[in-house]
């Protein structure tokens, strides 16, 4: 087992509550660490483990195996390293369901976000690489897509589970799947789907109560993994595009330049700017962790998309006459202020993946094994945790 020793400044004295503070991030850190490797039979994998989450912790630049048995001062490792990942055989999921515990613990989550990763890669070997357009301009990209179920409160948040899309071509050619050594019980899943499924294969696994599901279904226009997941029992909280068309469900005022909202499917920036009557002011703590509060407008309509009936929510900045975010919501009994405020979980998986998980070697694995990839992405999720941990205190 190692220590991790957070630094402080010589010439302040320590005052209890940083002592409380500082012993209690010992607590987590030692509960993690004493949980995360029980499901590992041999020593030697749970020593292999451990070196390769500090590694992660360590290395400079790109988390190679390489940079990782460097950063440990062990070059001989590197070879042992590479096998315990691309290699052995040893399960990721209970790693994960152990990490998720742990999170369950220290900062029970309000939401799973659902967090699409675009993993940029040169060449044609790496697992599940594939060249596609990115969807937010349209470029040309080549590299992996993923999906990560995050664990999101207020405090904090952290991946607890990875799904790694794999391209038809991928699934089809037996040589790609031999060199990757893909399961055969790994088939093809359209990007819905497996967007979907790393949500709901987590909650089956972890036995957690249902939560909410924040997602964006911009670049989703069918909405298939939000059936999925409805049809699963999670709730679901989804931004969508300002052309996504829906039927309205409750009378509405008629719009700025006095025309009735029509029964008939219409854009949902058109409901909302009929809508705009009914706007409230809501205020909202930034959770990226500035402790700063924002004022934004926010609307809310009961809308249709077929048989289900939704929660249009729209959100104005101060001054803007177009909503800044659209989201729609199957949470029945919730607020636009409650709604509101869940949305904002989003802000914080994206500061915390900036500041963990893409500093912990999210997107670094280089490697033709499937199993490799999930097993490095276990491990640097935990090791997400182990470093915003210390960035903040525990908290």
């Amino acid at each position: 087992m190692y220590t991790m020793v957070e630094p402080r400044p010589v010439s302040r004295i320590p005052r209890a509550r940083d002592r409380h503070r500082d012993a209690e991030l010992r607590r987590h850190r030692e509960q993690l660490l004493g949980t995360l490797f029980t499901s590992l039979s041999r020593r030697d994998q749970r020593v292999r483990g451990e070196h390769y989450l500090r590694g992660l912790l360590l290395a400079d630049g790109r988390k190679s195996v390489r940079n990782i048995a460097l950063s440990l001062g062990r070059p001989d490792e590197e070879q042992r390293l590479h096998h315990f990942i691309s290699g052995s055989t040893w399960d990721w999921a209970p790693i994960r369901a152990a990490h998720a515990g742990f999170l369950d613990q220290v900062s029970p989550p309000r939401a799973w976000v659902l967090h699409a990763v675009t993993i940029p890669k040169d060449g044609e070997h790496t697992v599940g690489v594939d060249r596609f357009p990115d969807p937010r301009d349209g470029r040309s990209v080549n590299g992996q897509r993923a999906f990560g179920a995050w664990y999101a409160s207020t405090a904090f948040s952290a991946p607890v589970n990875w799904k790694l899309f794999m391209p038809r071509h991928w699934i089809d050619d037996e040589t790609l799947r031999g060199r990757a050594d893909v399961p055969a019980t790994v088939g093809y899943e359209p990007m819905g789907q497996c967007a979907a499924d790393v949500v709901l294969e987590a909650a089956r696994q972890f036995s957690v109560p249902p939560r909410p599901v924040l997602m964006d279904l911009r670049t989703d226009p069918d909405w298939c993994s939000a059936r999925r997941l409805a049809d699963a029992g999670l709730p679901v909280v989804a931004r969508i595009s300002a052309n996504t068309p829906l039927v309205v469900a409750d009378a509405v005022p008629a719009s700025s330049d006095g025309r009735a909202v029509s029964s008939a499917s219409v854009s949902a920036l058109s409901i909302l700017d009929s809508a705009k009557s009914l706007r409230r002011a809501v205020d909202w703590a930034d959770p990226g962790g500035s402790g700063s509060v924002h004022t934004s407008w926010v609307a809310a309509v009961r809308v249709r998309r077929g048989a289900r009936q939704l929660t249009l929510l729209g959100e104005w900045r101060p001054g803007q006459e177009t909503p800044a975010q659209i989201w729609v919501s199957d949470l029945a009994d919730a607020g636009p202020a409650e709604l509101l405020k869940l949305t904002k979980l989003t802000r914080k998986v994206a500061l915390d993946s900036s500041l963990g998980a893409d500093r912990t070697g999210a997107r670094d694995f280089v490697g033709r094994s499937f199993c490799g990839w999930h097993r490095h992405m276990t491990l640097a999720s935990a090791a997400h945790t182990l470093r915003l941990l210390a960035l903040r205190g525990g908290s």
